[in-house]
């Protein structure tokens, strides 16, 4: 075995001083020999990729700086190629940029939706025309309220509507548009008139209005209870309507019968559907005799019912014209802050005529035919008409 002199396995660098020691160089040679941590190891195959790769690109870098030298033009700085880290992303001025951009469209289509949403809500046909039975769209936008008497019959807005439903009691009616219950009493805006005070014309206002509430739209009353509010409104000292009234609930009949002024089904008929009765009407107010002021009051309220425990679905509809009157009790026999009855007026539309037991009594579709009736056809919607108390006329609608 041949040995290596010092020179030979250490050369001496250029300037003459040894580049390792020969303590270094055994110590080197015991660690290879043992496979321990210091010895050269061999790059990876994934290494020597790598490095092959960066090489390559830093050399086309550079040729391509050096083809860049043309026409005396200054080359181009080409910096060498790097990857980018897992954590970075476009400039921020690009990302800004975009976001611009996303925000504007994102406005622009939002305009456009509202301008969408707002013209089907003004014309609804344009989308319910194009769908499938879209030409039998319901208009159900609440009606403006009364303020003048009408001159026609309202028109049926469903050309095929089918009966109504506990879901749906006023399908098919043009109460369908009419306000619930109590929103449909306004009261106009009170001024003095005659002799009487603003303060007296609104106290009359309202108390008509409390009257018409609880005679006609109370639950207790509905359900054929005594309508107690309703009879505290009135003036005690008026005997032949308050007394009358109480001896018609008590004993109802042809010559006293309390519908005159309530409206009551009996619960062993008839049960309202659900708790909207709908109304449709106006007041207006005028002096009265002596400076005293007069309420006038047309309404009509259409009520849903079924039989006990039934779903099948009829409608009655009550058309009532009252004059109340706040008389001074200083002029008149009267006490301060009761109404005084003046006249009273109804029209029944879906109900048994000459049965004088104190309550309506609605016919429903599964019902035997009704008896023949002796008077005329008669739409109890039309409210441009007012028809004779004593008719007993078969309803076109319902």
């Amino acid at each position: 075995m041949s040995t290596s002199t010092p020179s030979e396995r250490h050369p001496d660098r250029e300037d003459g001083t040894p580049s390792v020691s020969d303590e270094q160089w055994s110590e080197l040679l015991r660690q290879a020999e043992s496979g321990g941590a210091g010895a050269p190891k061999e790059p990876s195959a994934r290494a020597r990729m790598v490095t092959a790769r960066l090489r390559a690109l830093d050399e086309g870098a550079a040729r391509a700086q050096g083809a860049g030298r043309r026409w005396g033009r200054k080359p181009k700085q080409v910096e060498p190629w790097q990857p980018d880290g897992w954590r970075t992303g476009p400039a921020w001025q690009q990302t800004n940029g975009r976001m611009r951009k996303r925000r504007r469209l994102a406005g622009i289509l939002g305009f456009v939706a509202v301008i969408g949403v707002l013209v089907v809500a003004m014309r609804p046909s344009l989308v319910t025309d194009h769908l499938p039975g879209g030409g039998d769209f319901v208009d159900t936008t609440p009606l403006a309220a009364e303020t003048a008497p009408p001159t026609a019959a309202p028109s049926s807005d469903e050309p095929d509507p089918g009966r109504p439903t506990p879901e749906e009691p006023f399908r098919g009616s043009p109460a369908l548009r009419w306000a619930d219950g109590e929103a449909g009493i306004e009261t106009p805006e009170a001024r003095a008139v005659g002799g009487a005070s603003k303060q007296e014309v609104e106290q009359a206002l309202r108390a008509t209005r409390q009257l018409l509430v609880a005679a006609n739209l109370d639950p207790a009353t509905l359900r054929g209870e005594k309508p107690r509010e309703a009879l505290e409104l009135l003036d005690p000292l008026q005997p032949d309507v308050r007394e009358r009234l109480e001896r018609s609930l008590a004993e109802p009949g042809e010559k006293q019968d309390p519908l005159m002024m309530f409206s009551r089904f009996d619960p062993d008929e008839a049960w309202l559907v659900g708790d909207v009765v709908k109304t449709r009407g106006r007041m207006t107010f005028g002096a009265g005799p002596a400076g005293s002021v007069e309420v006038h009051a047309d309404y009509t309220f259409v009520y849903p019912l079924v039989k006990p425990g039934g779903d099948e679905v009829a409608r009655t509809i009550v058309r009532r014209r009252l004059t109340t009157a706040l008389p001074d009790p200083e002029r008149f026999v009267a006490t301060r802050g009761k109404l005084s009855v003046v006249s009273s007026e109804q029209n029944f539309g879906n109900t048994a005529c000459e049965v004088n037991d104190g309550f309506l009594h609605p016919a429903f579709p599964s019902d035997s035919p009704e008896p023949r009736t002796t008077g005329p056809d008669v739409d109890p919607y039309d409210r441009s008409e007012w028809q004779p108390d004593d008719s007993c006329g078969t309803v076109t609608r319902t």
